[in-house]
């Protein structure tokens, strides 16, 4: 009795490519869901850090020219100034921060950000401590 025998051709097989194919589109879409979580957290740091550092300016201004808490005060003025060239904003929204128009007390926030959200925790908002 005569055995057949089949040749074994090399390659891949058309199931075999389709799935390598959907193994990295399936690696692709986690690793595009993880930069755009990176992207908004990164966002959110940078909106408290433009509003910590407005925060710390507008204060200097205050003690620089003499000026009383709750007195007259806003982002124009440090423009104008050239304490800052420009007014800064959102990196989420690009949208400007909302302004108090006076110098804060050491317990207050200046801006407020427009995509800042309510409850706990806070997040996209500036929270002081008093000393």
């Amino acid at each position: 009795m005569k055995k057949l025998q089949y040749k074994r051709q090399k390659g891949m097989t058309l199931i075999e490519i389709t799935l390598v194919i959907a193994i990295l589109l399936g690696l692709i879409a986690v690793l595009f869901i993880g930069i755009s979580a990176y992207k908004k957290g990164a966002d959110n740091a940078k909106c408290i850090l433009q509003m910590a550092t407005i925060q710390k300016l507008i204060i200097s201004y205050g003690n620089l020219n003499g000026l009383s808490s709750a007195a007259p005060a806003s982002i124009a003025d440090l423009i104008a100034d050239q304490y800052i060239s420009a007014a800064p904003k959102c990196p989420q929204l690009n949208a400007s921060y909302t302004e108090l128009l006076a110098l804060p007390d050491s317990s207050t926030a200046y801006l407020t950000c427009p995509n800042a959200l309510p409850g706990p925790p806070a997040k996209h908002s500036l929270t002081l401590v008093a000393p």
